[in-house]
């Protein structure tokens, strides 16, 4: 027997209680889950049935309360953690078992498959494992993603609304939490595939964090197709996918020292608001407030690589960077450290002389953004404020020489690296393009902006003006306006002999 909502004998079969009114909508039976588990005389179809993940070492202890407040609100089959368990397997699991039993006709099933939804507590680093999960397995009908803000930044959860502080952990925020992925709306986002390719470099001991640590949604493989430009022998390759940003330069080593010093003394870092304290404070320490004397510009991440992008297909255009640009981002969403929006919202003036757009997250377009200090950094909490705009594209190439700087650091979705540079005349290529897309869930807090719905969500910056320069140059970089003009993309003519 198979019960819907609102049925005459709903009510009967579940009892009367709040609790379990608002629980039932979300749980999933143990035949579905295990195993060899017996199969319920009475199967109800929940309205919003829910896979739960959670790191349960994020957000100091209360990754593992919230991991024991969901057990015992759900079925605990249902809520996985994520150092136990890897959601590939999982859901590749999952997905097979629902299959199996749709193909023997479980009503059950197909409903649970049609209606899942999928709850990721963590940071940035987690929810994009999460989605490239969902991504690279390919389902047959994807579940959209609901991120709990477990993390420092947050910046994936607070461009769809979920939040950017810490949530709480008694079965009540729970209890609300669900009910708002319940009447979340879905909301596609683009993908975007990352191609590095390097010489292997040998393991530096003495770090805290290995010198090429990789993200999760970065990883190797052996083989690429024999037409890649990128299968070169005696190389390693590398790839893998983000949904909010990739960054090199000060943000990164920023990024990167801190989540050294949480590896080696991770009982100091259990507050969200201590954490982003210790943020700050490395700022200062690496010198990012007065970079022009404590970091020199031959090491600037702006001199140490050659920029190409492509709008149209098949058409690459160079890009000339400020040479004082000491951070560079390639943005998805409008949210980055901590939900600031370095793009912002360019006013007519300049989408028409510049080609650039409004930071759409499905128009197949990433936004490049250039920083030179920390104080350019604070100019986004500003109304108007916003980084260097370097490019908007569907397709970007990064190519980092011999320089003055053995080493840079880059950062995926909150996930940070040191990464080697060549010491000779060989070259590392970071190649980032459009992948598809995925679904992510939105609350009416939304800050994101989907090119089907161009009326502005919550909280959007208004247009600049033309009283705020759009690149805030320094001498040096108008000087090299006045070469080169005042596009800061400057391209050269299609056939131009650079030579």
């Amino acid at each position: 027997m198979i019960l819907k909502p609102h049925d005459a004998n709903w009510d009967m079969m579940m009892g009367d209680t709040k609790t379990e009114d608002k629980l039932r909508d979300f749980y999933i039976p143990n035949y579905i889950l295990v195993s060899g588990a017996d199969m319920p005389k009475v199967r109800i179809v929940p309205s919003c049935p829910v896979i739960v993940f959670v790191n349960a070492k994020s957000g100091g202890q209360l990754g593992g309360e919230l991991l024991l407040t969901y057990r015992s609100l759900l079925n605990e089959n249902q809520v996985i953690d994520l150092g136990e368990k890897a959601p590939d397997k999982v859901l590749h699991k999952l997905y097979v078992t629902l299959e199996t039993l749709k193909s023997g006709g479980d009503v059950l099933a197909a409903e649970i498959e049609k209606r899942l939804r999928i709850i990721v507590a963590g940071g940035d680093g987690t929810a994009g494992w999460l989605l490239s999960v969902v991504s690279d397995l390919k389902l047959p009908n994807p579940p959209p993603i609901a991120p709990v803000p477990l993390g420092t930044g947050n910046n994936l959860h607070f461009a769809f609304g979920w939040g950017k502080k810490n949530p709480g952990t008694d079965r009540q925020s729970v209890q609300y939490f669900l009910n708002q992925v319940k009447i979340a709306r879905e909301m596609q986002i683009d993908s975007w595939h990352i191609i590095m390719r390097m010489i292997s470099p040998t393991e530096d001991s003495c770090d805290p964090i290995a010198p090429l640590e990789l993200p999760h949604s970065l990883h190797a493989f052996h083989r690429v197709s024999q037409n890649d430009t990128l299968n070169m022998e005696g190389y390693q390759t590398f790839r893998g996918g983000f949904w909010n940003y990739f960054s090199m330069g000060m943000d990164a080593q920023i990024s990167y020292d801190f989540h050294a010093q949480r590896k080696l003394h991770a009982e100091k870092f259990r507050n969200q608001l201590v954490n982003q304290g210790t943020y700050l404070k490395l700022g200062c320490t690496q010198g990012w407030f007065c970079a022009s004397l404590s970091h020199p510009a031959s090491r600037n991440v702006a001199q140490q690589i050659k920029l190409r992008i492509m709008k149209r297909q098949g058409h690459w255009e160079d890009v000339l960077i400020p040479r004082s640009i000491r951070s560079i981002v390639c943005l998805n969403l409008p949210s980055f450290s901590g939900g600031l929006d370095p793009w912002g919202k360019p006013n007519r003036k300049k989408m028409q002389y510049r080609d650039l757009t409004p930071p759409y997250v499905d128009d197949g377009l990433i936004e490049i953004v250039g920083f030179r200090d920390a104080w350019h950094g604070l100019v986004l909490l500003t109304s108007k404020g916003h980084g260097t705009r370097i490019a908007q594209a569907s397709r970007v190439r990064f190519e980092f020489c011999k320089g003055a700087a053995d080493h840079t650091f880059m950062r995926i979705d909150g996930e940070p690296w040191k990464q080697p540079l060549p010491a000779d005349d060989d070259t590392v290529v970071v190649e980032i393009s459009h992948f598809g897309q995925v679904s992510m869930l939105a609350t009416p807090l939304n800050r994101s902006q989907s090119i089907h719905e161009p009326l502005s969500p919550v909280g959007s910056h208004d247009e600049d003006d033309d009283s705020i320069d759009e690149e805030y140059a320094d001498a040096e970089e108008m000087e090299e306006r006045r070469k080169f003009g005042a596009s800061e993309t400057f391209k050269f003519p299609d056939g131009a002999d650079i030579a």
